[in-house]
């Protein structure tokens, strides 16, 4: 089963490739080895003996591309985050990024429906629900985290009502439109951060934004999460000042993250990822 499993997997990950080699998007590797991490609460990057830390995106030396010139860019390879192991989590995985200048999420969410039906998850043509988490907690949580943001009671109720909830709808959701708080490197429009999440029967896949690209503004989220790891004793990283001066040079640009091992297994009819994982 294993063998087969993983058969499977390079298939997939070869139409993926084919996918976006066809569309005019050039494939890049970045370093997996980074001196400095995009301080994120919560998510924390095993430290290397002789210096710096393997990353948990390319996020950051993906968009120091973008700056460069590059116009569409994607990367499948190897990520790590330490403390998460379970049914859907390894400390180390497989994702899919990729980022296009001079587009939004909405061109992003476009590129992955195409690429969902291209695999054969869903029909071409046939929308994904769309419910903006705003709409999300009204309905399924009863509060209005605009009115009332409480960061643990917001993660809390997205992992225990709302993800099943989505769940219950069936099929592929993009949650969208997140409160400014939870920007991260997301763009704002007004009051809300140009970011959604993709779920397929529940299982959330993939994360997107239309990026921001004011170096000071991400300076300033940057030493807020650094300041918040420290108060919860989470390691503190360096800030990467090649990425912040190269911000501003990317101009108006979108990207995803994307599980892997996640698609494969959901493509396959697996529960957990462990299963279409080569064994440790």
């Amino acid at each position: 089963m294993v063998v087969q499993a993983l058969e499977e997997r390079a298939r997939i990950v070869r139409a993926i490739r084919s996918f976006f080699d066809g569309r005019g998007f050039v494939e890049v590797s970045t370093p997996v080895r980074i001196a400095a991490p995009a301080p994120e609460c919560h998510i924390d990057c095993p430290p290397v003996s002789t210096g710096g830390f393997l990353r948990a995106s390319p996020e950051l030396q993906m968009k120091k591309l973008l700056a460069a010139g590059m116009e569409r860019i994607y990367q499948i390879g190897p990520c790590f985050r330490d403390g998460e192991r379970g049914e859907r989590h390894s400390p180390e995985f497989t994702m899919l990024e990729w980022y296009r200048r001079g587009e939004t999420y909405s061109a992003i969410a476009d590129d992955l429906s195409a690429l969902l039906a291209s695999l054969g998850l869903g029909a071409a043509g046939r929308a994904a629900a769309k419910i903006t988490v705003r709409d999300a907690y009204a309905r399924f949580a009863g509060w209005d985290p605009w009115t009332a943001w409480d960061a643990d009671r917001f993660d809390f109720d997205m992992a225990t009502k709302i993800e099943p909830a989505l769940a219950g709808i069936g099929g592929g959701v993009f949650l969208a439109d997140y409160p400014a708080q939870a920007a991260s490197l997301a763009r704002l429009r007004g009051d809300v951060a140009e970011r959604w999440e993709f779920y397929w029967d529940g299982v959330e896949l993939a994360n997107c934004f239309s990026e921001l690209c004011d170096g000071g503004e991400q300076r300033r989220r940057f030493e807020s999460a650094r300041a918040e790891r420290r108060a919860l004793g989470e390691s503190d990283y360096p800030l990467d000042e090649g990425f912040l001066e190269a911000v501003g040079a990317m101009g108006e640009a979108a990207g995803v993250a994307l599980g892997v091992d996640r698609l494969v297994a959901v493509l396959l009819g697996e529960r957990g990822i462990s299963s279409v994982m080569a064994p440790e």
